[in-house]
């Protein structure tokens, strides 16, 4: 086995090997300071240049335009799915959900804390299996805005076009961020965890409208909690994360040098098809999506024995292809193959998998 095993975490997954190297200098010195990234005080000169540069390279690679704030923001997604509701949900009003896996239904939940929530579709009835079609779909006549999730991690579907809603879109892309081109114009406001595609965890990422977040109340929440205070004061009304800053602009750099995101487009399906085509022709694996609503960032699959499961992963385990189990609420496998993921250890994956069937099938 190599140095560095193949991580099929779905997360905190694995980050570009050119960007922990240039985390390892600068821990120590960054921009000849004399004083590593951790070490920083987060209204110094050299955090300064961090925050922007951080900024500047996230709205070029994403293509985002100027009357959208881009803003870094403590407690992952999980705190996004109470703030959201909080100020933007206001009394009376009601909130268009799609419920499409446990993160989806995690955000109902929240949402239904702080008013009226009207599911639009769900395919829970299938186990999220695939996503609900236009047929299954119905809004709300005036909603606050809707909201969906874009990826899947546990089930393995993903979005490919949106939601037809006349409502301001929401959409929590925690693990699809940045793994192809967005159109941010189409949507009122997206938001992301860091650990999949641009950074450590616990930091999320948050790019909204002036035009939505004019509708936050002014001055009514807690001053971690209010989006309008993030935006006015540069996303550090107190100390943020300044590691995970850092370490999400050096993956929008790297995003860049790759050749940007219909570079990375290309490759995150180059990549899943290398998986997808073996599942397709294998009468021993069962793959958990349907192919019209497949991820590129997670491919969910279990054996046709349910009990060979366990014997794969273990066996994986040991070949170097680590952290392949499924979620332990649907079990099987789950490849996670994020933006960082090398093309190998896709072709190392289906090897494996077809030495397994081989002897087992």
């Amino acid at each position: 086995m190599s140095e560095r095993a193949y991580n099929f975490s779905a997360g905190p997954a694995i980050l570009p090997e050119p960007v922990l190297k240039q985390a390892q200098k600068d821990i120590w010195n960054i921009f000849d300071s004399g004083m590593g990234v951790l070490e920083l005080s987060h209204r110094g000169p050299q955090f300064d240049r961090i925050l922007a540069e951080a900024e500047a390279d996230c709205r070029e690679v994403g293509n985002i335009p100027d009357n959208y704030r881009v803003l870094f923001l403590q407690g992952g997604a999980t705190l996004q799915t109470a703030m959201i509701p909080m100020s933007f949900l206001p009394a009376g009003e009601t909130a268009d959900y799609f419920d499409t896996g446990k993160w989806a239904s995690d955000a109902i939940k929240e949402a239904k804390k702080f008013g009226t929530v009207h599911v639009a579709g769900t395919t829970k009835e299938l186990k999220y299996k695939r996503l609900p079609t236009e047929a299954e779909t119905k809004f709300s006549p005036d909603a606050a805005y809707c909201f969906f999730v874009s990826n899947n991690t546990i089930y393995g579907t993903q979005w490919h076009n949106l939601p037809k809603s006349r409502a301001p879109i929401v959409c929590d892309m925690s693990s699809d961020f940045f793994c192809r081109p967005h159109d941010f114009t189409k949507y009122a406001m997206v938001y992301a965890s860091a650990q999949k595609n641009i950074g450590p965890s616990g930091q999320a990422i948050a790019v909204i409208s002036d035009e939505f977040l004019a509708n936050a109340p002014e001055g009514k929440l807690a001053t971690m909690l209010d989006y309008k205070v993030m935006a006015a004061q540069e996303s550090r009304p107190n100390t943020p994360n300044t590691f995970a800053i850092y370490l999400m602009g050096q993956c929008f750099k790297w995003i860049k040098n790759f050749g940007g995101l219909r570079a990375i487009e290309e490759y995150n399906k180059e990549k899943a098809k290398i998986v997808y085509d073996y599942l397709d022709n294998s009468k021993f694996f069962i793959p958990h999506a349907e192919k019209q609503d497949r991820s590129l960032m997670n491919i969910t699959f279990k054996c046709a024995k349910p009990e060979l499961d366990e014997v794969f992963i273990d066996q994986a385990e040991n070949a170097g292809l680590k952290t392949i189990a499924g979620h332990r609420s649907i079990g099987g496998m789950r490849a996670s193959i994020y933006n960082a993921f090398p093309i190998e250890g896709c072709r190392a994956l289906v090897k494996f998998m077809k030495d397994f069937e081989s002897k087992h099938g």
